[in-house]
């Protein structure tokens, strides 16, 4: 009898270490996947940050702008004043349509606020490809 012991004993102490043997195998294998999941929401959730502080900016650029006596300067410090309360880096705006200051009542006026996603990226900006997010409104004079 002692010898069934031994020999079933010694059964379960291999199949523990095979067990063991592949656990290990199938974390080496989805670690890699589970990090790029991780790792691509972080980016993409800061991408998605990105373009709703522009589209803020610009919506709040553009109503300082369509009121009577604002200025094209007005408009710009309205929305740079957002962009830099969320740490927005390297943004640019512009306004196509021309002169705020110039346009008459019940004109379109135009603002486009951008940024680059490299310079505003946590974690990957140096490894993915760089680019110009912009968020464009349009708003009748008042």
């Amino acid at each position: 009898m002692p010898k069934v012991a031994n020999s079933l004993q010694h059964s379960r102490k291999s199949k523990s270490k095979r067990r063991r043997g592949v656990a290990a195998a199938e974390f080496a294998v989805c670690l890699p996947v589970l990090v790029l999941l991780v790792f691509g929401s972080i980016e993409a959730s800061s991408f998605i940050f990105l373009k709703q502080s522009l589209n803020v900016a610009a919506y709040e650029g553009i109503r300082e702008a369509i009121r009577k006596g604002s200025t094209d300067g007005d408009a710009t410090d309205r929305a740079e004043n957002i962009l830099v309360a969320r740490n927005v880096q390297g943004f640019a705006v512009a306004f196509p349509s021309g002169d705020v200051a110039n346009a008459n009542r019940g004109e379109e006026v135009v603002i486009e606020v951008s940024a680059p996603t490299e310079s505003n990226s946590p974690l990957a900006g140096q490894f993915l490809t760089n680019r110009l997010l912009t968020a464009r409104v349009v708003m009748v004079k008042e």
